[in-house]
């Protein structure tokens, strides 16, 4: 551990030790403090430092407030603080996994979730996906969407300006998101050197960007973990109107209007909103209703008809919430771990609208029903999404790592995903399955006919009239081995079948020599 250095101020305890979450190409940074009877895992704010934050008295007062009553963790989202810098920030999809890639490497099973300004979205959207592992959510000063009446043009140019004035002396960050602090020039000076050590301004403008887009409103009322919004009444940031907004949203949320214009938690009123917390967080025992679910037990079958079971147990269709978060994944199971972009995937689920920022949400939003399903199973990113395929299993890679015929066989129950046979999307992987179980099912026939196990030629055959009815070989074959078997009443019955199938495509078929 090290000492955060403050002018002026000694400090009373150490710097905790800064650890690492590995997170698919990247390391996320975390600290851990405090042995309170509760878990708190707090969720960045747009661009944060955790090392750095502990450098200003308020932010370090908040920080050993919360340790006196929770064990307490926060972290720097990639590509800001001490976290890796990527080439690019993450969306919200990829802050929901990395947030349970923190969680998971600190041990943390369930936790409060406490979230200031947009990490509100993600610790919405991380509750609605993992509701197991949330036991509670804080949300200080967020909202669902982004909440301003202003022209887009005029939005931008702000974003633009915000960017470029970062880290300056003429930076509009603290007159704006902590107004009462405005004529204290030593926080100004500290907080420009902040923000400085946070984000640089193209990874600034970026997540400016990225906040713009977030839009969770459609996952509120799944909510059921009990909830505690907090808000200033007159902050410039987002205004109290979303925060009634979301608390009335929420099922059975509670919200606490605070006097004030500031956006920042840790600023003016900390012995006023901190009880509150404390009491919300420790005052009972709340039973989870669901464990923390695991993706380990989570089979996903096509073949035949779409079901995922859990446990062994077949997934409601209830669970799902839409028919839209049942397609989408469908649509990756056939993507067979490749990635499948997000437009391609938004033109799927909604062919006859074209406003991409809205849908980018509405994907987000059927992105985290999958997952709850699935209990994570699916890694995305700001381009792209696919299935974790270490994480569920399918029976269409069941199917393709069957390595003999006879477990070819046996790997297939059906034909890919038979509801979706039109759908264009489906029928590479159906004509591949098909072709590969043909193949195997007629050498694997072949074979029990040779060694005297006709009624098992005679079945194999069967399946395979049911693939394509006009198989001509595999018509031949049940007739042929339901006689070897002394089945003559059946084979006469299969020669008829024949006869009526080969009729439909003109061709005639020579009568069958009855046994004498």
């Amino acid at each position: 551990m090290q000492d955060a250095p403050h002018p002026g101020r000694r400090l009373r305890i150490q710097v905790p030790a800064v650890q690492f979450a590995p997170a698919r190409g990247a390391r996320l940074a975390y600290q851990v403090w405090g042995e309170g009877p509760a878990t708190i895992v707090a969720i960045p704010p747009f661009a944060q430092n955790i090392e750095a934050a502990w450098g200003w008295p308020d932010l370090r007062a908040m920080f050993e407030r919360f340790g006196t009553f929770s064990r307490y963790l926060h972290f720097d989202k990639r590509g800001t603080g001490a976290s890796d810098r990527t080439s690019r920030n993450p969306g919200i999809d990829e802050r929901v996994d990395d947030l349970r890639a923190v969680m998971d490497h600190a041990g943390i099973g369930r936790a409060t979730l406490f979230a200031q300004s947009d990490g509100g979205s993600t610790a919405i959207l991380f509750a609605a996906t993992y509701p197991g592992r949330v036991e509670r959510l804080v949300l200080f000063g967020t909202a669902a969407r982004p909440y301003s009446s202003a022209p887009e043009d005029h939005q931008i140019a702000m974003r633009d300006h915000i960017a470029e004035v970062w880290g300056t002396a003429a930076s509009v960050i603290v007159d704006t998101f902590a107004p009462s602090l405005a004529a204290n020039q030593e926080f100004r000076d500290w907080h420009q050197r902040y923000e400085r050590q946070c984000a640089g301004a193209a990874d600034v403008r970026d997540l400016l960007d990225l906040v713009a887009e977030m839009d969770v409103s459609e996952v509120l009322a799944t909510l059921d973990a009990p909830t505690l919004v907090i808000h200033r009444s007159d902050e410039l940031v987002i205004p109290i109107e979303a925060g009634r907004e979301l608390a009335e949203a929420i099922p059975g949320a509670r919200l606490l209007e605070l006097d004030g214009y500031d956006h920042f938690a840790y600023v003016g009123d900390l012995t006023e909103w901190m009880p509150q917390v404390e009491r919300f967080v420790t005052g009972r025992v709340r039973t989870p209703a669901t464990e923390p679910m695991t993706s380990r037990d989570i089979q996903i079958a096509t073949l035949g008809r779409f079901a995922v079971r859990r446990g062994g147990e077949e997934v409601p269709v209830s669970a799902w919430g839409s028919r839209r978060a049942r397609q989408l994944c469908k649509r990756l199971v056939a993507a067979r771990g490749w990635p499948v972009t997000r437009d391609e995937l938004i033109d799927l689920l909604w062919p006859d609208e074209f406003d991409m920022r809205r849908l980018g949400a509405r994907l987000s939003v059927q992105l985290s029903a999958v997952k709850r399903v699935l209990g994570g199973g699916v890694l995305a990113d700001r381009q792209t999404v696919r299935l974790d395929l270490d994480a569920v299993t399918t029976d269409v890679e069941t199917f393709y790592k069957a390595s003999d015929d006879a477990a070819i066989v046996a790997a297939y129950s059906g034909e890919f995903l038979p509801e979706d046979r039109y759908e264009d999307w489906t029928e590479a992987v159906r004509a591949g399955i098909r072709t590969r179980f043909v193949a195997a099912a007629r050498r694997e026939a072949s074979r029990y006919h040779e060694h005297g196990r006709h009624l098992e030629a005679a079945a194999l055959g069967r399946r395979l009239i049911e693939v394509d009815p006009y198989d001509e070989p595999a018509h031949r074959l049940v007739i042929t081995a339901l006689a070897a078997a002394g089945e003559h009443r059946e084979a006469t019955r299969a020669h008829t079948s024949f006869v009526a199938a080969m009729a439909d495509l003109g061709i005639t078929v020579e009568p069958r020599d009855e046994p004498s």
